[in-house]
C-alpha cells in the first residue's frame, strides 16, 4: 500500500460515552448508569472512556427535554449566549457540557470521540449518524461496525446537509457518532434494542483500540443514506394534520420508496401517493419525538463513500 493510500492520524484516547441527551430515550441513560458503576465492560488499554448522562433533570424527569431539545443547541449562537434566569435549561446544559467536553472546535481541547446514545421510535434497526463524508477515520470506524455487527444490519446514516443543521450534542468532539437504535417507545427498556446498542459500543471501542496498537485498516468503501428532505404530514388551514403515515409505509424504514408508492392515509381514506422523481429511502418514519417538529419522515438516498486507509501516528 503506497503511503498517499494511507491517512496518518493521531491516538484517539479520551471517549465519551452519552446518554440521556433526551431523557426518555432509555437504553442509553441505563447503559451509562451501568458503566458510570462498573467500566469494566468500557475498559481498554490507554483509553479514558467516561460515562456520562447529558440532561440529567430530563432523565430524572423521564422526558426528552425540560426547555428546548438539548441536541439542537451546540452552535455559536447558543454556546455563546450570555446566562441568564431566563435562559433555557438546556443552554446552560450544553454550555456546560463544551466546557467539559469540548471546547467545539478545538481539536487539541475537545475530546477525541463522543458516542452519543440514542432511540427511536422508528424502525430503523440499528444506526450509526455521520455529520461528514469528508473523515477517514470515522467511516473506517462505521465499516468496521457494520463487519463486526454482521449478518445483523446496521444502517450508516448522513446528516450532511448545506441547509439543515443539526449543532449535535457530540459535535464538539473531533469525531462525533450518533448511535440509533429502535423501534423502542419513549420510557421503555427493551432487552433487544439495548443489547444492539451494547454490542455497537463495544466494537467500536475495539477498533478504536486496534487503530492505536498499530493496526492498519486499508482503504474502505461503505454505503450510507445522505439526507435530503423532511417530510411533514398533510396539514390544514389550522396546521392540524389530516393524515397518518401509510400502512404501506410504516416501519419501512430503510426501504425504497418509489414514485407513485402510498405514502399518507387521510382521515377519509384517501391514499396520498409519493410523488418524487426518484426512488428515496424513508427514515425516522412516524418517529414519536419529531411532531412537534413536523416531520413524518425523512427522505435519504443512498450514496457511496471512500475513506482512505489508515494509521496511528505513534511516537
Amino acid at each position: 500500500m503506497t503511503p498517499c493510500q494511507v491517512a496518518r492520524e493521531g491516538p484517539v484516547r479520551r471517549i465519551a460515552l452519552f446518554g440521556g441527551t433526551h431523557g426518555n430515550e432509555l437504553s442509553g441513560v441505563f447503559l451509562v448508569k451501568h458503566w458510570q458503576e462498573d467500566r469494566t465492560e468500557i475498559q481498554r488499554p490507554g483509553l479514558e472512556v467516561k460515562p456520562f448522562i447529558a440532561n440529567p433533570r430530563a432523565v430524572d424527569k423521564c422526558c426528552r427535554y425540560i426547555d428546548c431539545d438539548l441536541n439542537r443547541v451546540f452552535d455559536a449562537e447558543h454556546l455563546g449566549m450570555k446566562i441568564t434566569d431566563d435562559t433555557p435549561y438546556e443552554v446552560k446544559r450544553a454550555q456546560e457540557i463544551n466546557s467539559m467536553f469540548g471546547p467545539r472546535g478545538s481539536r487539541g481541547e475537545a475530546y477525541d470521540l463522543i458516542f452519543d446514545l440514542h432511540n427511536t421510535t422508528a424502525n430503523m434497526g440499528s444506526t450509526l449518524i455521520l455529520e461528514t463524508s469528508r473523515d477517514d477515520f470515522t467511516i473506517q470506524l462505521c465499516r468496521y461496525i457494520k463487519d463486526a455487527l454482521a449478518p445483523e444490519t446496521c444502517a450508516v446514516f448522513l446528516i450532511e446537509h448545506p441547509n439543515l443543521k443539526y449543532a449535535t450534542t457530540r459535535s464538539i468532539a473531533k469525531y462525533p457518532v450518533g448511535v440509533e437504535v429502535g423501534p423502542q417507545p419513549q420510557g421503555v427498556l427493551r432487552a433487544d434494542v439495548l443489547d444492539k446498542m451494547r454490542k455497537i459500543v463495544k466494537h467500536g471501542l475495539d477498533f478504536i483500540h486496534m487503530f492505536n496498537a498499530g493496526t492498519e485498516f486499508p482503504p474502505c468503501t461503505i454505503e450510507v443514506y445522505k439526507i435530503m428532505e423532511k417530510v411533514d404530514y398533510p396539514r390544514n388551514k389550522n396546521n392540524e394534520i389530516t393524515a397518518v403515515v401509510h400502512p404501506h409505509l410504516q416501519d419501512q424504514d430503510w426501504q425504497p420508496l418509489s414514485p407513485g408508492d402510498p405514502m399518507f392515509l387521510t382521515f377519509e381514506g384517501k391514499t396520498i401517493p409519493y410523488e418524487g422523481d426518484s426512488v428515496v429511502y424513508p427514515t425516522f418514519v412516524n418517529e414519536a419525538a419529531y411532531y412537534e417538529k413536523n416531520q413524518a419522515f425523512v427522505k435519504t438516498v443512498k450514496q457511496k463513500l471512500s475513506a482512505k486507509g489508515i494509521r496511528a501516528s505513534l511516537s
